[in-house]
């Protein structure tokens, strides 16, 4: 069952299923939808499980509305209700990010990334993130932090999340997980330093931030141009010289300037070119992204083919993380 912009409650009468319309309580909960999602897509990585858990979150609400004692207490009452149908999912549902396998082409003598893959992990649009009812920083939103947090066991992850992201006290997470301050306190302590082990050395420098700079965006024009251009040499010049490249849900990836060159050369100059390019800048969880729309020889439009989130310091591109286009990044079908 889906809840839009009237609370939609399904309950069984003499044996068959009928839609009540309820009015008051479904539309003071529908407005923390947005934050709801992305609170539950920290929890999961998966932006279409979170949609899902959304839907679930509401019918608990609906369920349990006789226990909302204060109506100023209703947003913490829906946090607490959102994290415990996380960590129901994630019970249901285990799973752990793996270690990568061997890149299927490197530059010699780099370093593999410390972080495991998360096959499972989607983009979120800024689209959407700016339509929450509370600000969504850079730094609670961007991939690596979303990978990092993944390497935290469920009870950790929604601990973090609650005291590092949202800013609850102990005695507010406590009470919301049914632990003990102490547990709390203890749990954080072990969350904290595993997260920086898997973030990017230079992330802390990023700071809390909602708008891409303007570095990021002359680095998006160039790669774009690049790809559009099929010029190889001008994306070599954005390129850092450890750069690398993952596909989820595969577990294909790539590492080094010219390794990434080497793969997708062919695909853009020459005999085995796969056609035209068009892309155009999007923005997903707080960086920048191309969405590529690929023209085949003999094809008369442009199709949707991949998205690509960059990860830019210094005014270079250290990592590309390349999806299928989402129909919920709001991108035209075809160009």
């Amino acid at each position: 069952m889906y809840a839009c912009e009237l609370w939609l409650a399904r309950r069984d009468v003499a044996g068959t299923d009928r839609v009540v319309v309820v009015e008051g309580f479904g539309a003071r909960v529908e407005e923390h939808r947005r934050e709801l999602h992305v609170h539950c897509y920290r929890m999961l990585g998966s932006f279409d499980e979170a949609e899902d858990l959304v839907q679930e979150v509401f019918l608990r609400a609906w369920r349990r509305r006789d226990t909302l004692r204060d109506e100023s207490g209703l947003r913490a009452w829906l946090y607490r209700i959102a994290t415990n149908a996380c960590l129901d999912h994630l019970r249901a549902h285990p799973r752990r990010p793996q270690p990568r396998s061997a890149p299927v082409v490197a530059d010699p003598g780099l370093d593999a990334p410390a972080s495991d893959a998360v096959p499972w992990l989607q983009p979120y649009p800024d689209v959407l993130l700016d339509t929450a009812d509370v600000v969504i920083d850079r730094e609670t939103i961007e991939l690596a932090f979303l990978i990092a947090i993944q390497h935290l066991p469920p009870r950790q992850r929604a601990v973090l999340i609650l005291r590092d992201v949202l800013g609850w006290s102990a005695q507010e997470t406590a009470e919301s997980l049914d632990l003990t301050v102490a547990a709390v306190k203890s749990a954080l302590q072990r969350a904290r330093p595993t997260v920086r082990r898997h973030l990017p050395e230079r992330r802390l420098e990023w700071g809390a931030s909602t708008e891409p700079t303007a570095e990021e965006r002359a680095v998006l024009r160039r790669y774009i141009d690049a790809v559009e251009q099929a010029d190889p040499s001008v994306l070599a010049g954005i390129l850092r010289a450890d750069v690398w490249q993952t596909m989820p849900p595969e577990p294909i990836w790539i590492l080094g300037r010219e390794a990434f060159l080497a793969s997708w050369t062919p695909a853009m100059v020459g005999p085995e070119a796969w056609g035209d390019w068009r892309l155009l800048p999007v923005w997903a969880n707080r960086q920048p992204a191309a969405a590529a729309y690929l023209r085949r020889p003999g094809e008369s439009g442009f199709a949707p083919s991949w998205l690509g989130v960059l990860r830019v310091e210094d005014g270079l591109i250290t990592q590309i993380t390349t999806y299928d286009l989402f129909p919920w990044l709001g991108l035209p079908a075809s160009l």
